[in-house]
């Protein structure tokens, strides 16, 4: 070699991808644990994994909700009857997001819609609100099944509202929906914000007497309806507990604790 040539370079060491002595612990949860490391980093795999999780959670988000097919499947199980149609006074989704207060009213026209809906005058026990949500997938996905179940468990002496579609819906635009179709109980099943580890989960909210005004602590919530969570016919069973419990005391909430799951409590 003269003193003009300079050696070649080295090519670059690769950093060893280290194993988290937690790792066995994987196998038990879908949380983002125990992922090793490669120097000071996370391995690449981690890496791409979490940038995959990450957009299929903003698809849930953003992806538009079928109506025309959720309606089909709706009508057909209620025997034919097809569900109302509202919206909420968030006018796309852009400002459902960033303005959570219009998600929480109905718009003008739908108000009317419902007002004029031909309604016994006792009303109904319970009305079933499908709202979008946070998750569209889960809505999808899950929402035909679970009225599946919800209806097989029906009891006879309930007297069933007409199922309602929500778009740009909050979870407090049943408490409206509800009053207008002089429900004692409104159901929301509705998308819940899409995680990393699970981006189509369905909840349901269960309120007492709805009425625009009421809060979080005067509902009772069954979350992580989906495949790796609880089941349609788990979601249906504890549901009509609650309603029954809600019934018996007349309130919902924070008054109303979901024992659905100790010994003897479902019968």
């Amino acid at each position: 070699m003269d003193e003009f040539t300079s050696p070649a370079p080295s090519p670059p060491s690769q950093p060893t991808v280290i194993r988290d002595p937690w790792i066995g612990l994987r196998s038990l949860t879908p949380s983002r644990i125990a992922l090793g490391r490669a120097g000071h980093a996370l391995p690449t795999r981690e890496v791409l994994a979490a940038d995959e999780a990450h957009a299929r959670a903003r698809s849930a988000v953003h992806a538009p909700l079928d109506l025309d097919d959720l309606s089909t499947r709706l009508a057909a199980i209620t025997k034919g009857e097809p569900p109302v149609r509202v919206c909420s006074a968030a006018p796309d989704r852009q400002r459902y997001l960033l303005r959570p207060d219009l998600g929480r009213r109905l718009s003008a026209e739908s108000r009317a819609e419902l007002t004029a809906l031909p309604l016994e005058p006792e009303g109904c026990d319970l009305a079933i609100v499908v709202a979008d949500g946070l998750s569209t997938t889960a809505v999808a996905r899950h929402a035909a099944p679970v009225i599946e179940a919800i209806l097989a468990g029906l009891p006879a002496a309930c007297r069933l509202g007409p199922v309602v579609i929500a778009s740009q819906a909050r979870v407090a635009l049943g408490d409206e929906i509800g009053q207008l179709l002089k429900a004692r109980l409104v159901a929301v099943l509705i998308g819940e914000r899409p995680g990393l580890s699970c981006q189509e989960s369905l909840g349901i909210y269960l309120t007492w007497e709805p009425r625009p005004g009421r809060t979080d602590a005067e509902r009772n919530c069954l979350s992580n309806i989906h495949p790796g969570g609880l089941s349609p016919a788990a979601a249906a069973t504890r549901l009509w507990w609650l309603a029954g419990e809600a019934r018996r005391l007349c309130t919902t909430g924070v008054a109303l604790k979901d024992r659905s799951g100790e010994p003897g409590r479902l019968g």
